[in-house]
């Protein structure tokens, strides 16, 4: 073979081989863009108002979204539905907001702090929380009427208020609660420490409270059943962690803890 031709050949394979190793960087580049979009954006602090029934759910998975999204941290406000919503149409440095009724959800909506529309994500319903071991042997609304028997309600502004006075108006049921509480976490905690002898709550709250309480399950409740509804805010400081955290609660894994708690996927 004459020296021309070595020559040739020795340039052709090195185009080739640097043809081959910029199609090889190429790939390594997009599959580091790939990866790098399913996290853009998601870091800082997300602020989440979420309502109180939601707390112990909502804390795992915000611990489970700081591990998927390193560099970001979720700080929760827990309260009513009612008063989250107010605090928000307020000026409160909110990112996103769920809650225990789409009532509460429409104050905002309509107050124009929506960054989309609202997603439905679970569903709750309630028990009649009692001591353990169920002492007043009280197995329906009607024995909440029975004389000495306490009874502590959420307030009616409230999601789990509204779904109490549901529930006892379809069975037809009056009663007078001793207390009437904002939250449902507040209502639950008179029964626990034994100021009443029972409250209407969700039933995810009673299954979380169950080395205390007991739920006590009653047909009114299937037609208070209450939607739980989660939105970006459109005033949110950190807007691409909060649509990463609605995702995430949107996620296979959101609903899988979800409904491990006792909630009911739509």
């Amino acid at each position: 073979m004459t020296s021309h031709r070595i020559r040739a050949l020795l340039t052709a394979l090195a185009v080739s081989a640097l043809v081959a190793a910029t199609g090889c960087g190429g790939n390594d580049t997009t599959g580091a863009q790939t990866g790098a979009s399913a996290t853009a954006g998601a870091t800082g602090t997300v602020n989440v108002f979420a309502a109180a029934s939601l707390t112990e759910t909502f804390t795992k998975l915000g611990k489970d979204f700081e591990a998927a999204h390193p560099g970001t941290r979720v700080k929760f406000n827990f309260a009513g539905s009612s008063a989250l919503a107010t605090q928000i149409n307020q000026g409160a440095p909110a990112d996103v907001f769920a809650s225990a009724a789409p009532k509460n959800m429409a104050t905002v909506t309509d107050a124009g702090n929506a960054d989309g529309a609202p997603t439905t994500f679970v569903k709750n319903q309630l028990v009649i929380a009692v001591p353990k071991g169920n002492p007043n042997g009280v197995k329906d609304l009607a024995d909440l009427t029975r004389p000495g028997v306490k009874v502590a309600l959420c307030a009616e502004q409230v999601p789990c208020g509204a779904a109490a006075k549901k529930a006892l108006d379809t069975g037809g049921v009056e009663l007078t609660p001793v207390t009437l509480e904002q939250d449902v976490k507040a209502a639950l905690s008179k029964v626990k420490l034994g100021e009443v002898d029972a409250a209407l709550v969700y039933r995810t709250d009673a299954k979380a409270a169950a080395a205390d309480v007991e739920g006590i399950e009653f047909p009114e409740s299937a037609g208070a059943v209450n939607d739980y509804p989660i939105v970006a805010l459109k005033g949110a400081r950190n807007a691409a962690g909060a649509k990463a955290f609605v995702a995430y609660v949107l996620s296979d894994r959101g609903k899988a803890v979800l409904t491990e708690a006792g909630f009911q996927v739509p």
